[in-house]
């Protein structure tokens, strides 16, 4: 029976989530070359000062952000107004694509390291058996139970669909 190590859960996450911020940084600044390339400096620099605005404002309650970001977002023309919700729109496709390969990247590490994954079927299993519940306990109560599986989509899931549909009509 595999254990999984014993670390404190601030170093554990930073060390765990460093590949996805790298990742999310990365496709960031691709992206970013992209809109210079395809739309211009002008429009990069317009949604690199609306981006820069919402972190300080979100991050560090800056109320002057607040108003600043407010006051140019009410100034921008159709035109902006498009290629900025593209740009945000398409970065959130790219971190939500960067979430996916992470969440491979964390299943293969936990593999590799013969550890069960927290959430995972196999470590649930293993709880159960440490907890003393014997197996045909446990596929009795599975036998009479009724299981039938839940779909549900992440609001960014949702999102991206609507965008999707909405981009090609």
């Amino acid at each position: 029976m595999s254990r999984t190590p014993v670390r404190t859960r601030s170093t554990s996450r930073a060390d765990k989530d460093q590949p996805l911020i790298d990742d999310i940084r990365l496709l960031g600044r691709i992206l970013g070359d992209v809109i210079r390339e395809q739309e211009g400096v002008a429009a990069f620099e317009l949604i690199e000062k609306i981006r820069q605005l919402s972190v300080a404002f979100r991050r560090h309650d800056d109320q002057s952000a607040d108003k600043a970001l407010k006051k140019l977002l009410k100034g921008l023309s159709g035109d902006q107004t498009v290629s900025v919700i593209r740009a945000f729109t398409y970065f959130s496709h790219l971190a939500n694509l960067a979430e996916d390969r992470h969440h491979i990247r964390r299943r293969a590490v936990h593999e590799r390291a013969g550890d069960l994954q927290e959430g995972s079927l196999a470590r649930t299993l293993q709880r159960l058996r440490e907890a003393g519940i014997a197996p045909g306990a446990i596929v009795g109560t599975l036998a009479h139970s009724h299981i039938s599986p839940v779909l549900t989509a992440h609001p960014t899931e949702v999102q991206r669909k609507s965008i999707l549909d909405a981009e090609r009509a």
